[in-house]
């Protein structure tokens, strides 16, 4: 049975979030799906991101409502970029186009380690309805919502 990895912040889970989660649950099959979550200390706080327990728990209300199974996750505390992805043997690591140079790094770490290297799932970004792809950072900024819907006009 595979066993996916996927990591990230997942401030306001928006429908980026979601593609890579549903890819991971899809190539995981009868699997499991390890979410490596952002700590606030890797984070380093800079920016009003919430803390990792808020997210945590909004992450976990998202895989409930999506009926996940629970036996087929399980949401870890990433303190930096590799998380477990280095000691563990998973099959799979699936990214964005922004964790994809992370994924390249665990590879060749792995590889320097005698491990073989993960499959690359590589998940393009979903873009808001404006063409620029949905980020937490646009959703902080009140330019889109969640789903990519513009919130304000915009003026170029």
């Amino acid at each position: 049975m595979p066993k996916v990895a996927v990591g990230g912040t997942f401030q306001y889970l928006h429908d980026g979030h979601a593609k890579l989660i549903e890819k991971a649950f899809e190539i995981a099959q009868n699997g499991t799906v390890h979410i490596g979550l952002t700590s606030d200390e890797m984070l380093q706080k800079s920016h009003g991101i919430e803390s990792y327990e808020s997210r945590r728990a909004q992450l976990l209300q998202y895989l409930k409502e999506k009926r996940y199974p629970e036996d087929r996750y399980e949401v870890v505390r990433l303190n930096d970029p590799c998380g477990t992805s280095l000691e563990e043997d998973f099959d799979y690591i699936v990214v964005s186009p922004e964790t994809y140079p992370v994924a390249l790094k665990i590879n060749n770490i792995r590889e320097k380690r005698g491990k073989k290297p993960l499959e690359i799932v590589y998940v393009e970004y979903v873009m808001a309805e404006d063409g620029i792809p949905i980020s937490s950072t646009r959703i902080a900024k009140g330019e889109i919502d969640r789903h990519g819907k513009l919130k304000k006009k915009q003026y170029k």
